[in-house]
């Protein structure tokens, strides 16, 4: 994303709405983000994502350098097999536009995602490596955990764990209301019927297994210890709001609004993919999940 200056005109406006109908193909949320991180300014200074907008203010957004991100500093761990960092809600893994798994040039257009942030700090990993080392992902506004394969083999094998369900993965999540019980299992299939856009527990789906505990209580509001036991998209937030309980800020499931989606991946046991020993990686509760699970719980 080049470096970019507008000046505004017409009636007042938030100033992450006037981003994302900027032109400049940006997200909410990484209009957001920006904003946040002094990338994107008025009039030479760093305002709140709902600033209004007045005439004749000047915005500026970050240039290539200022805006792209750097992947060391995403990084929690690695070693010659692997890579594991912690991805922030609002960074998508991979760009939308199709090529770029062929052409990772491709995946330096728009805003920064994950694998740009891969192919900029290492560009070697595009040779001989299938979607740069990519063998899981989350979505775009679920932050946390998740492994990069640094060779074929470890890709293999890490891809493998996650197909055999021989991954044992933990998540954070908050949501709406009070589950009645405090462990269960939600066994639902969940696909795409015919006609309709969003997945959904649909009885001729692809089986899909979720286990919760509820860890901590609010007033209206749980916090849980979530463990897919399969892989399937979006699998979690569906599975939750199946049970009338969505994830606080999951606006696709029906959740309450909230500043960012209060669903994160906590930590990965597996078989380490070059020795052979059981690995168990974790990335802390980030601190905006934390402030916004404050909020909801004293409500």
């Amino acid at each position: 994303m080049k470096r970019t200056e507008l000046v505004y005109s017409g009636v007042p406006v938030r100033l992450d709405v006037f981003l994302t109908q900027s032109g400049e193909n940006l997200s909410r949320s990484y209009a957001r983000r920006l904003i946040e991180e002094g990338l994107a300014t008025v009039n030479g200074e760093r305002k709140k994502p709902s600033y209004l907008l007045g005439e004749n203010d000047r915005v500026v957004i970050a240039g290539p350098g200022e805006a792209q991100p750097e992947l060391s500093g995403l990084i929690v761990f690695e070693d010659r097999a692997l890579i594991a960092v912690s991805k922030p809600a609002g960074l998508a893994v991979h760009p939308n536009p199709p090529g770029w798994e062929t052409n990772p040039e491709a995946a330096m257009i728009g805003e920064p995602t994950l694998v740009s942030m891969i192919y900029a700090a290492r560009p070697e990993m595009a040779e001989g490596l299938e979607r740069l080392g990519l063998v899981h992902r989350l979505d775009r506004d679920t932050s946390g955990l998740m492994l990069i394969a640094k060779t074929q083999e470890a890709q293999r094998t890490l891809k493998e764990g996650f197909r055999e369900r021989l991954m044992e993965k933990t998540y954070i999540g908050a949501v709406a209301g009070i589950p009645d019980k405090r462990t269960a299992l939600i066994d639902a299939p969940i696909g795409r019927a015919s006609g309709f856009k969003k997945i959904k527990v649909w009885e001729y789906g692809r089986e899909a297994v979720t286990e919760y505990a509820v860890r901590e209580k609010g007033r209206a509001c749980a916090l849980l210890s979530i463990h897919p036991m399969t892989g399937r998209t979006n699998q979690i937030r569906i599975h939750l709001a199946h049970i009338g309980h969505p994830i606080i800020g999951d606006r696709l499931y029906g959740g309450p609004e909230a500043e960012r989606m209060l669903l994160h991946s906590f930590s990965l046991v597996f078989s380490h993919p070059a020795t052979g020993k059981e690995t168990r990686l974790e990335v802390p509760i980030p601190d905006d999940f934390k402030r916004v699970w404050k909020k909801f719980k004293a409500r």
